[in-house]
């Protein structure tokens, strides 16, 4: 199969969040300036240490995360663990004095070799740090794959919830790659689902911003 497999959803609510009634943000702007990215934390069996970075665009209206190791794997030869792998980050997201954020789109790339029978998902969590809230996100692939994937989730701006104005969250993020042999010839072929790409970035965050 060829192609890059694309899959969509609405994210209703991403996050909860402590905005007051009278501190309720304007309409979206420009994002401003200043705005910072970096990973605190890394854990998981999909991005060990070393693997895994982060990048704020040139418009600071996005960020992403690459990961080079980041890889479920089934089927002759597989560790008997390698069918799931998992990567939990913390991310310090600094927006400047007066500005909050709210993540409004999610794109997934990867690669995937699916034998016939086999399947494939990718499950993502999110949310802020003191948050008693979570949304997750799935999407699921089927074999016979054997290409780029990717899928994209988005919300829109009645959907969206903002970061907590003057105060500093970090952001959570929580991804899952799983593969099941299912049907598969498991014994002599090898099924296989990553969370990276030679030509896109494996995650982008889209960010939406405004004046609290």
């Amino acid at each position: 199969m060829s192609g890059i497999l694309v899959a969509g959803g609405a994210i209703a609510a991403l996050f909860a969040s402590t905005v007051s009634a009278g501190s309720a943000p304007a309409a979206a702007e420009a994002p401003p300036e200043g705005v910072r990215v970096g990973i605190e934390t890394v854990n998981g069996s999909g991005c060990p240490a070393g693997t895994v970075g982060v990048s704020l665009s040139p418009d600071r209206g996005s960020f992403t995360v690459n990961y080079s190791e980041y890889l479920a794997r089934v089927g002759a030869g597989a560790d008997p663990t390698g069918f799931r792998k998992n990567c939990q980050l913390v991310l310090n997201i600094g927006s400047p004095a007066g500005w909050t954020y709210a993540v409004s789109g999610l794109d997934h790339s990867g690669y995937a070799h699916l034998e016939r029978g086999a399947t494939g998902e990718q499950n993502s969590a999110y949310y802020f740090q003191g948050s008693s809230g979570t949304t997750s996100v799935s999407h699921d692939f089927t074999g016979p794959y054997d290409d780029e994937w990717q899928t994209s989730d988005s919300a829109s701006m009645g959907e969206l919830v903002w970061a907590p104005c003057g105060e500093q969250r970090f952001l959570n993020v929580n991804t899952e790659l799983r593969v099941d042999a299912g049907s598969s010839d498991a014994e002599h072929s090898v099924s296989f689902l990553a969370m990276r790409s030679t030509d896109v970035p494996a995650t982008t965050y889209h960010l939406t911003w405004k004046r609290c």
